[in-house]
C-alpha cells in the first residue's frame, strides 16, 4: 500500500565534480591525420592544435567521398570565414562541449525531439488509428486481477466491430457467455481508476502520460498501451465519468504471483527459458532463473533511466511476466520524469515502505520545484549528475533480488522484519547477516564466490558522497554476477524463449 511520507529533515552539500574524458581512440577525428600518414609510410604530421583547420581536414579526410560531411564542412567555412584560427578552434571546442552536454543523461536533445516531434506525430497517428476514440462499448470486462490504492485491474477483451455485446455477458446464461468469449480473441488488461479517491485521477493521468512516453522511448520495457476512455454510463463495473486505461494483453501474472507459489522459482523455469534446464543441479537451476529475472529487471530500469524517468515503485507486484518470458514494468502512476520535472514535488512522493530506500525521496528535499519544462530540461544533466536519482530504483531492485533468493523474505511479515533489522544496522547488509537473530538461507547468493551477495550489498545501502554509493543499472549489469561464463547457456536459452509464438 502506497502512502505519502512526511518530509524528513536532511540536507546534502553539492560539490563540483570534474569531468574526465578518456584518451582519444585511433579512429577519432583529431588523430586521423596521424594514422592516415602512418599508412602512407611517412612521418606523422598533425595540425590538430597548431595548423590551419581547412588544411588539416583536407589532408586527413577525403571529403569528396562523404557528401554530408563535405556539406557540413562548407557550412562551417562560411560561418567562420571572418574568424581567426584561434577563434575557429574555440568555436569547435564550444560546439563539442555543447554536444556532449545536450546528449548526456537524461538527454536534453533527445527529449526535445521526443516532445516537439515524436509526441505530436504519435498523437496524430493515434487519431488516425482510433486510439484516441476508445469507448466503453469497445470492451468486455472479465475477471478482477488485482487492486491498488487508486485502481482496480481486470482482464478483458476487445469487442469486434460486427458484434454487439452491451451487457449480455453479465446478464446472459453461463453457457452463452462462454460461447461469446470464443469470439473475443483480442485480449486486453483494463484498469479502472477509482472514483472519489483523492489523487486517483491525477495518478491515472500521469500513468497515461508515462505509458505514451515509454511507448516512444523504450517500448520493450512496458506492456503495449492502447489508450484510455471515459465511461459514458453506469453499468456493471462501469461508473459514468470514470476513467479506464487499456493495455494489450501480454500476461496477467506478476512476479509477486509467481513468488507466492511454494514452487518458486521453478514455476518460472519453462517460462523464462522455454524448457526445463537439464543436467543442472537444483540450487544452480534456482540461481540461473533468478539471475535471468534480475538481468531483465535491471536492463529495463537502465532503459527508462536513460530517458530521465525514475519508476519509484519497483516491486514484484509491478513486474509482469509475459507468456514469452519477458519481465515488463507496470504501474507508472508514481513515476517521475526528471528531465522536465513531470510528476515531481520535492517533499512528496508515492512509495511502498517495504521497497523504498532510506532516503525516501528521489531528490533532496531542498531541491526547488521544477521550473518551466524547457528550462528544466536544459538544467537536467546538472541535476542528474549531482543527485543520481536513478539509484532510488536500484535499492528497490536489490530488495527484489533478496526476496527471490531468500525464501523467508517472500512473506509480508518476513520482509517487514528484515526491513526493521536492516534499518537498525544502518542498511549495512553484511552487519545484518552477521547479527540477525534469524538464520536466512543465503545459498543462492553465496554461489560463485558470493557474487550474488556482493551485488545485493551494493544495491541495498545508504547513499554516500554526492548521493552516490549504490550501483546504477549500467554498473550493475557490468557486475561479475551477470558476467560469469557459465551463465551464457542461460542467456542463449532465454533468446530462444523470446522467439516462441
Amino acid at each position: 500500500m502506497a502512502y505519502l511520507p512526511s518530509p524528513s529533515a536532511f540536507t546534502i552539500k553539492h560539490n563540483p565534480r570534474f569531468i574526465c574524458t578518456r584518451p582519444l581512440r585511433p579512429n577519432s577525428l583529431h588523430n586521423l591525420c596521424f594514422f592516415t600518414n602512418r599508412l602512407k609510410n611517412h612521418p606523422a604530421k598533425c595540425h590538430a592544435f597548431f595548423g590551419n583547420i581547412p588544411d588539416a581536414l583536407e589532408e586527413t579526410i577525403p571529403l569528396d567521398q562523404f557528401p554530408l560531411l563535405r556539406s557540413g564542412y562548407m557550412q562551417f567555412q562560411n560561418f567562420t570565414e571572418d574568424l581567426s584560427e584561434a577563434q575557429k578552434w574555440g568555436f569547435l571546442v564550444f560546439a563539442g562541449f555543447t554536444w556532449i552536454y545536450l546528449t548526456a543523461r537524461p538527454g536534453v536533445l533527445i527529449g526535445a525531439i521526443d516532445a516537439y516531434l515524436l509526441a505530436p506525430l504519435q498523437l496524430g497517428f493515434n487519431s488516425l488509428t482510433g486510439k484516441t476514440s476508445l469507448k466503453r462499448s469497445d470492451f468486455v470486462v472479465g475477471n478482477k486481477l488485482g487492486e491498488g490504492s487508486f485502481g482496480v485491474v481486470y482482464s478483458g477483451a476487445i469487442v469486434p466491430k460486427n458484434l454487439i455485446v452491451e451487457d449480455k455477458v453479465q446478464k446472459g446464461r453461463r453457457g452463452k457467455s462462454m460461447e461469446l468469449d470464443k469470439k473475443l480473441k483480442d485480449k486486453v488488461i483494463l484498469k479502472k481508476v477509482k472514483v472519489g479517491i483523492q489523487g486517483a485521477e491525477e495518478c491515472a493521468d500521469f500513468e497515461e502520460w508515462f505509458n505514451y512516453r515509454l511507448s516512444r522511448a523504450a517500448p520493450e520495457t512496458c506492456a503495449e498501451f492502447l489508450g484510455s476512455f471515459i465511461a459514458d454510463k453506469t453499468s456493471s463495473q462501469f461508473t459514468k465519468g470514470g476513467k479506464w486505461l487499456v493495455w494489450k494483453y501480454e500476461g496477467d501474472q506478476s512476479l509477486a504471483d509467481y513468488m507466492k507459489d511454494r514452487n518458486f522459482p521453478f514455476n518460472l523455469e519453462s517460462v523464462m527459458f522455454g524448457q526445463v534446464l537439464q543436467g543442472v543441479d537444483t540450487v544452480k537451476r534456482n540461481a540461473l532463473i533468478i539471475k535471468q529475472v534480475m538481468r531483465q529487471i535491471i536492463t529495463s530500469l537502465k532503459k527508462i533511466h536513460d530517458t530521465g524517468i525514475v519508476h519509484r515503485d519497483v516491486k514484484p507486484a509491478n513486474l509482469v511476466v509475459t507468456k514469452r518470458g519477458q519481465i515488463k514494468l507496470i504501474d507508472f502512476g508514481a513515476a517521475t520524469d526528471l528531465r522536465i520535472g513531470k510528476n515531481y514535488v520535492p517533499n512528496r512522493g508515492l512509495l511502498d515502505p517495504d521497497y523504498c530506500p532510506p532516503e525516501l525521496y528521489v531528490m533532496p528535499e531542498e531541491t526547488p520545484s521544477p521550473p518551466p519544462e524547457p528550462i528544466a530540461a536544459l538544467l537536467s544533466p546538472i541535476l542528474w549528475q549531482l543527485n543520481s536519482p536513478d539509484l532510488f530504483d536500484m535499492y528497490s531492485a536489490g530488495i527484489v533480488l533478496l526476496q527471490m533468493a531468500v525464501p523467508t523474505l517472500r512473506s509480508t511479515a518476513g520482509l517487514k522484519n528484515f526491513n526493521s533489522e536492516l534499518k537498525a544496522f544502518k542498511y549495512d547488509l553484511n552487519k545484518w547477516r552477521e547479527y540477525t537473530r534469524r538464520i536466512p538461507d543465503l545459498t543462492i547468493l553465496d554461489l560463485d564466490s558470493g557474487r550474488g551477495w556482493d551485488l545485493a550489498t551494493k544495491l541495498i545501502s545508504e547513499r554516500g558522497f554526492l548521493r552516490r554509493g549504490r550501483l546504477s543499472a549500467d554498473a550493475a549489469l557490468r557486475h561479475p554476477y551477470f558476467l560469469l561464463g557459465g551463465d551464457q547457456a542461460a542467456a542463449v536459452l532465454s533468446k530462444f524463449s523470446f522467439s516462441r509464438d
